[in-house]
């Protein structure tokens, strides 16, 4: 009992039966000769001891007095009732006993030798300021609110830890002050209650021993194991302690003893596809699945029979097996139970978690003993599964926001320098709704940008497609030709020669050219009319049968054709793509740092980008047209470092492709709207849609009387139409040739008339390539005005 005397409290507690024992004094004098009888019977037992009213604080005396303290007690603890209360006279807030049920010493015995109970949940801290708020409300008169329970945790004679709440009965203890008592105003109060938690100035405010506790209190316990095992399981499940998944599944395993009274039982989960109809494992959260057996996935039918299949996909309904070893038995042939029985499962319960006639996944509760779960402790369940549903609703909708962010992120994804303009939206789009109005997403527009265009192009990138596929239909047809030829002379059937006169005739279509249709007009042929044949042949005949998948082998599965020289060209494709976008996009990140501009990247045969800058798209950086200068010098840079970058890649090639570059140089703003619909950025209106006709014309345009194409390989040409941005683009070229991006051969030429467009000139300005790509290194437009000035 020493940790008690050493504990700092208001009170000094004495231990005494005064307020009892003057009920009795009260009932002696009664008019109920019954009462009186008993009151006399009990009064006689406190003669010459006069320590039981006047209170004792040497805990020693409650063995000394036990039979005294015993017979005082004796109404309050009915004999009658001893075996089911569960109930305890003793101090408030201590772990003393008085005197206490045949109940609870039974329990206190079944928890083992030498148990002794704590209250949980209780600080020194907490405690004392707990205590002091006794002392306001029964002393001073205040009226707080301090009603905190308290429990008990005993483990049973199973070592299943079950809880009691306590309930005090305080009818026989009263509070009395010492000499250290301090005067208390509602200042104080108020000041107590704006620091709940500073113990020493609760200290200063009522000091220790401050008070006299006298007499004692009776203490209900009242077993709350169910209702606390489902608050449990229940604050496990929303809280985020799922970041530690390997606490968070023992604590819930532990509260699954706790809830279904059973020692030995535990807890798996299982979550369900729909799609695949199949059970999978639950990532992350460190729990097992008995169905699973450590597989990442298992179909539904082979985990289950018929009826568990029904019971818990079709109508959410448990399944249990009380007895594992005769359902393995009855099972027969099938034995999608074997597995849980080689895990030394013996009885099991299987419920679905299912939300809106959807099952989501089954929680598993398996024992190693039979009949101990069955079908009647499964209802136990529902009490639990709404909290267990909403857990893993709410996992799944995380799961489906993160999905949504990724692809958000991947796919469609703002950019970063106009994200707030989005951010502002949303926020007036929040309080639109939360206000009541109806919201709607506005069209974000960004007014006076200018505007950036470039692209390398892969040259007659049509022209080395349709070369790749017509050599591999040449190839396929002649395979084909090869088969049916050794059929012929096995078999000779006119079918066979005439199947082979139709090959040749499809070879002779494309010997010269590939036409629009014949790619197609060839497959729809060796689908329809030659895979049946060679189906048939396979069966016929085994040196054929190894003709056939021979030329099968080739066969590309995604496409259904040979996908040779044409996989070539993809893939040279891919590379270059991937290669531009790379030099392009980790450029971007510095030209941002200049200035901030809206950048937008796509991949079609080659790399092109469109950047907008201006006024409108910066949230708080001042704009200046030198920002504009300075990103077009920056863009020249760039595209010569991707054409560099080009250059090195092409003979690694497996088609060694070429590549043109083309800048647009457009110099009046125009307005860009977001387009809900299409999730990207558009020009907005008819006087701007010049802008986006030229750009899509640009690269098919021819040199003015002759039959030249503008793009050219080794040459990057520079499209504008006014005299002012010839200058500039000629001054930057100049000063980027000084430092090693360009030759001395430059060309200024006019271009024939687009549809609809005229009155355009390019710069063709010759790349110097190197063959070591030196570090990079931007060259901004004051170091060009720098340069200038030398």
């Amino acid at each position: 009992m020493g940790k008690h005397d050493r504990k700092k409290m208001p009170f000094k507690h004495l231990i005494s039966f005064e307020k009892l024992l003057s009920k009795y004094d009260e009932h002696l004098r009664g008019d109920d000769p019954f009462l009186a009888a008993t009151a006399e019977r009990i009064l006689a037992v406190e003669k010459g001891f006069p320590e039981l009213r006047n209170g004792f604080s040497d805990f020693t005396l409650l063995e000394k007095h036990k039979d005294l303290i015993e017979r005082i007690l004796q109404d309050t603890f009915t004999e009658a009732l001893s075996g089911n209360e569960i109930k305890v006279a003793t101090l408030p807030y201590q772990d003393i006993i008085i005197k206490s049920s045949k109940r609870f010493q039974n329990i206190i015995n079944e928890a083992g030798e030498g148990y002794e109970p704590e209250i949980r949940n209780v600080g020194d801290d907490l405690d004392y300021i707990m205590s002091c708020v006794v002392v306001l409300n029964y002393y001073y008169g205040y009226q707080l609110d301090f009603s905190r329970p308290y429990f008990y945790d005993i483990p049973d004679a199973n070592g299943v830890m079950r809880h009691y709440r306590i309930l005090y009965n305080a009818d026989f203890i009263d509070i009395i002050p010492t000499d250290k008592a301090k005067e208390i105003t509602q200042e104080d109060v108020d000041e107590l209650l704006a620091n709940p938690n500073d113990a020493a100035l609760w200290m200063e405010k009522i000091p220790p021993e401050s008070f006299i506790s006298k007499g004692f209190v009776i203490a209900n316990l009242f077993d709350v194991t169910m209702e606390q095992a489902i608050s449990n399981i229940k604050s496990k499940l929303i809280s985020k302690d799922t970041l530690q998944p390997v606490k968070f599944m023992n604590d819930l395993q532990e509260t699954f003893k706790s809830f279904f009274r059973l020692p030995n039982i535990k807890v798996g989960f299982a979550s369900f596809d729909a799609k695949k109809e199949q059970f999978e494992e639950v990532a992350g959260i460190g729990f097992e699945s008995f169905l699973l057996r450590g597989k990442h996935a298992v179909d539904c039918k082979q985990a289950l029979c018929v009826d568990s299949y029904t019971k818990l996909i079709d109508y959410n309904s448990y399944f249990t097996i009380a007895d594992m070893d005769r359902m393995v038995q009855q099972s027969g042939d099938v034995q999608p139970y074997k597995g849980l029985q080689d895990q030394g499962v013996q009885s099991a319960i299987f419920a679905p978690i299912a939300y809106e006639g959807n099952l989501l996944g089954v929680l598993e509760i398996v024992s190693q003993k039979k009949g101990v779960l069955n079908g009647v402790n499964a209802q136990k369940l529902d009490d639990v599964l709404p909290f267990i549903v909403s857990a893993v609703v709410r996992a799944k909708n995380e799961d489906n926001n993160r999905i949504d962010a990724i692809i958000q992120n991947e796919c469609t994804s703002v950019h970063s320098s106009v994200y707030w303009r989005f951010q502002e939206e949303a926020k007036r789009f929040m309080l639109d709704e939360t206000e009541g109005r109806s919201p709607s997403f506005k069209e974000i527009v960004f007014k006076d940008v200018y505007p950036l265009f470039g692209q390398i192009d892969i040259k007659d990138s049509s022209h080395a497609r349709n070369l790749a596929i017509q050599r591999d239909l040449m190839i396929q047809l002649s395979e084909i030709d090869a088969v049916l030829n050794i059929a012929l002379k096995k078999w000779n059937l006119p079918i066979y020669e005439e199947l082979i006169f139709r090959v040749n005739n499809h070879l002779d279509s494309i010997k010269e050219m590939l036409y629009t249709n014949s790619e197609q007009a060839i497959f729809d042929f060796v689908q329809d009319e030659i895979s049946p044949v060679f189906e048939h042949l396979k069966k016929s005949d085994k040196e054929i049968k190894s003709h056939i998948l021979a030329y099968e082998a080739k066969i590309d599965m995604g496409t259904g054709s040979y996908y040779d020289h044409r996989k070539n060209y993809d893939e040279s494709v891919t590379q270059i793509n991937k290669t531009l976008s790379a030099v392009i996009d980790k450029r971007q990140e510095s030209a941002q740092a200049m200035f901030p501009h809206y950048y937008e990247r796509y991949k079609t045969d080659g790399v092109e980008h469109n950047m907008y800058i201006g006024s409108s798209i910066s949230e708080s950086k001042e704009y200046n047209p030198l920002y504009l200068n300075n990103l077009r010098l920056w863009q020249l840079q760039v595209m010569c470092e991707m054409e560099n970058a080009h250059y090195s890649l092409k003979p690694k090639l497996p088609v060694p492709l070429d590549a043109a570059s083309l800048i647009l140089v457009y110099n009046t703003s125009l307005s860009i709207r977001f387009r809900m619909d299409e999730k990207q950025f558009d020009v907005d209106g008819t006087y701007n849609a010049r802008y986006e006709v030229i750009k899509k014309r640009i690269d098919k345009s021819y040199i003015k009387g002759t039959e030249q194409r503008l793009t050219q390989k080794g040459v990057l040409s520079i499209v504008y139409s006014q005299k002012k941005d010839e200058l500039e683009y000629l001054r930057y070229i100049k000063f980027l040739k000084s430092k090693g991006y360009f030759t001395d051969k430059i060309e200024i030429v006019e271009l024939e008339g687009l549809q609809g467009v005229s009155g355009l000139k390019a710069i063709r300005a010759q790349i110097l390539y190197k063959r070591e790509q030196e570090p990079e290194k931007t060259y901004t437009y004051q170091d060009l005005m720098d340069a200038l000035k030398d």
